[in-house]
C-alpha cells in the first residue's frame, strides 16, 4: 500500500504537534473555611441580621471563583450562611457531621474534589482543625467572637500546600 504525499506530511505535522505539546498541568484545589455568620442566641439559632448580611458578603467575595461544591454542618446557622453561596451559585449545599474526624474528612474532600474549588461552612471549633488537616500546617484556633475569618487552602498539583488567612 502506498501512502499519498500529502497524507504522509499530515501525519508527520500531527506527531511532531502532539510530541511537543507539554503535558497538561493539574488544575490546583482550593478550599475556603469559614465560621458560619452571626447567630442568634438559643439551640440551633439562625442567623442574625448582622449574619444574614456576612453571608451575602461571602458569597459576593467569592463570585471571581465560584465554588464548584458547598458543605456545612446540619446546624441552622452553617446551613443559611452557605444557602447565600448556594443561591448565588446554584449549587447544592452538601451536608457534613461536624463530629466527624478532620483528617478523615479531609482526604475525602481532596480525594473527591481534586483540582476544583470547594467551600465549607463549619464553626469555632471545627474549621481549624479541618484547615489544618487540609494544608497540614498549623492554624491559629477561632475565638468564639469571630465571625469574620475566612481561611483559603491552596493545594498545588505537586502537593505543596497555601494557606492564606483572611478576614471578610
Amino acid at each position: 500500500m502506498r501512502l499519498s504525499r500529502p497524507f504522509v506530511l499530515l501525519l508527520a505535522v500531527a506527531v511532531a504537534a502532539c510530541a511537543g505539546s507539554p503535558p497538561r498541568a493539574q488544575p490546583a484545589t482550593r478550599f475556603v473555611l469559614v465560621r458560619h455568620a452571626e447567630k442568634a442566641a438559643g439551640d440551633d439559632p439562625p442567623l442574625t441580621a448582622a449574619g444574614e448580611q456576612r453571608a451575602a458578603r461571602l458569597a459576593a467575595l467569592l463570585r471571581a471563583t465560584p465554588p464548584d461544591a458547598i458543605y456545612a454542618t446540619g446546624y441552622r446557622r452553617t446551613r443559611q450562611t452557605a444557602q447565600a453561596l448556594a443561591d448565588a451559585f446554584a449549587r447544592p449545599v452538601l451536608a457534613y457531621d461536624a463530629r466527624e474526624d478532620a483528617a478523615a474528612f479531609a482526604a475525602r474532600l481532596r480525594a473527591a474534589h481534586a483540582g476544583t474549588t470547594v467551600v465549607i461552612v463549619g464553626h469555632s471549633n471545627t474549621v481549624p482543625s479541618l484547615a489544618a488537616a487540609l494544608c497540614g500546617c498549623p492554624v491559629t484556633p477561632i475565638d468564639e467572637s469571630d465571625y469574620g475569618r475566612l481561611l483559603r487552602i491552596t493545594l498545588a498539583a505537586d502537593g505543596a500546600a497555601r494557606l492564606e488567612d483572611a478576614r471578610y
